[in-house]
């Protein structure tokens, strides 16, 4: 008899069939997971202490403040009624799922360049992978009438790119694998450009990619407090200087030799980019050199020893000097060149650089936190100085950070600190901004 081992066969390929399509199924969502990672969602849609993609990030707006929505497949709370279909117009048009648009905090103008089969992964992850969380977001604080939605409408019309043209052009700018790749994740998925790009003031980007112009990625207006730098290749304020290895470096550890990740930029690695394989992390950077500079003005930045030698012999007559070998100098050394990978250097870093010094300031008031990745496990604390130094101290300190070891940038008044200080990061914002590069 035969019919046993026919049907022991059908049964096998019954359980084979399903065990491939189970695998599968596992496969998206694991795909969906890391596309989550590099889209950078859990930094915008998750708070410390509370569940993941529950929501509650802050935004502060120049119309006000807004919340972060629950992205859990909760039907009640979060996203758990959306189709796909609607899934994907929310991420690459902006239109949510009662038709309404979405406030461009969201990044959709960099989403519109997600593929459809990232955004199928996407979605499964969020359905099948992620826990609902039967959590609401706060309220919005923006007054009537700009709380209304409908002229958002517009603005989508105007600024945001379809999607196919949008994938076409991403698609087609590159010949080179690894270029394409890079210019995928950076101008898609990661949205770099919604932070270090600047913006028109009807808070479009200038340039959503880099076929755009030179202004995509040449530097950001201030997030909460913190100034985006140029990610081109300015040689004294952008990437200039930087090697695509040590630019995977800071995007896989937080720290490299030329400097350490602070603000927003930290949840960025903590929650994204440390998570991506090397081959994405190179892709990144292989692109990112690609980008010429946007300033073409900038003499090459040269380490000026003037000022370490006079720290060696103790002379402090400089504005600053003593502050900052008192403050200063054991981490970041008299010579300014800090003890890289652990202490950023000072002396040719372009943040110290910037023609606005807003985010040296904040550091120097706030301090900042390096947290532990998984390729560092350690983690460094700067210390806060704003309830140590005075107004004046600290304009004093920073003037000399940013004259001193070639950086040659514009001083600092006290009255420049005290202005700063109102829109200084609050405790939980205090590590939520942008790259110390």
């Amino acid at each position: 008899m035969k019919w046993p081992l026919v049907i022991a066969c059908f049964l096998g390929m019954g359980l084979t069939a399903e065990a491939t399509a189970q695998d599968s199924d596992k496969a998206i969502v694991e795909k969906g997971r890391y596309l989550a990672a590099a889209s950078d969602c859990a930094a915008c849609h998750s708070v410390h202490g509370k569940p993941e993609y529950s929501g509650g990030v802050s935004f502060s707006l120049p119309m006000g403040k807004i919340y972060s929505t629950n992205i859990t497949p909760d039907p009640d709370h979060g996203i758990g009624r959306y189709t796909e279909a609607q899934f994907g117009q929310a991420l690459r048009q902006g239109i949510r799922r009662d038709g309404s648009t979405l406030y461009p905090a969201m990044p959709f103008p960099s989403y519109a360049r997600l593929t459809d089969s990232d955004i199928h992964a996407l979605f499964v992850y969020f359905r099948d992978g992620v826990k609902a969380v039967p959590v609401s977001a706060p309220r919005n604080e923006i007054p009537w009438p700009l709380s209304i939605r409908w002229p958002l409408t517009f603005w989508r019309w105007a600024f945001a790119p379809t999607p196919h043209k949008a994938i076409t052009s991403t698609a087609g700018e590159f010949t080179d694998p690894l270029l394409a790749r890079g210019a995928y994740l950076v101008e898609g998925p990661a949205h770099c450009g919604a932070c270090h790009s600047p913006r028109a003031i009807t808070m479009q980007e200038k340039a959503l990619i880099a076929h755009d112009g030179s202004l995509y990625l040449a530097g950001g207006a201030p997030v909460d407090g913190w100034t985006p730098p140029s990610l081109r290749q300015e040689n004294r304020t952008g990437l200039g200087r930087w090697s695509e290895e040590d630019i995977v470096s800071f995007l896989r550890t937080g720290r490299s030799n030329p400097g350490s990740v602070f603000g927003s930029m930290t949840s960025a690695v903590l929650h994204g980019t440390q998570k991506l394989t090397d081959n994405d992390l190179h892709a990144i950077a292989h692109y990112l050199k690609s980008l010429p500079p946007a300033d073409r003005t900038q003499t090459p930045w040269t380490y000026d020893p003037t000022i370490t030698d006079q720290l060696h012999k103790a002379d402090l007559s400089s504005r600053g000097a003593r502050i900052y070998v008192d403050r200063c100098a054991a981490c970041h050394r008299t010579d300014g060149k800090g003890y890289p990978a652990v202490f950023p250097p000072l002396a040719g870093n372009s943040v110290m650089m910037q023609s606005d010094p807003v985010s040296l300031v904040h550091i120097v008031q706030k301090g900042a936190s390096l947290p532990a990745m998984t390729a560092a496990p350690s983690s460094i604390t700067m210390p806060a100085f704003s309830h140590k130094l005075t107004d004046q101290q600290i304009a004093d300190v920073v003037t000399f950070i940013r004259h001193a070891w070639g950086n040659n940038a514009s001083p600092v008044s006290a009255e420049d600190v005290r202005q700063f200080s109102k829109t200084m990061p609050p405790p939980d914002m205090a590590d939520d901004a942008v790259s110390l590069n």
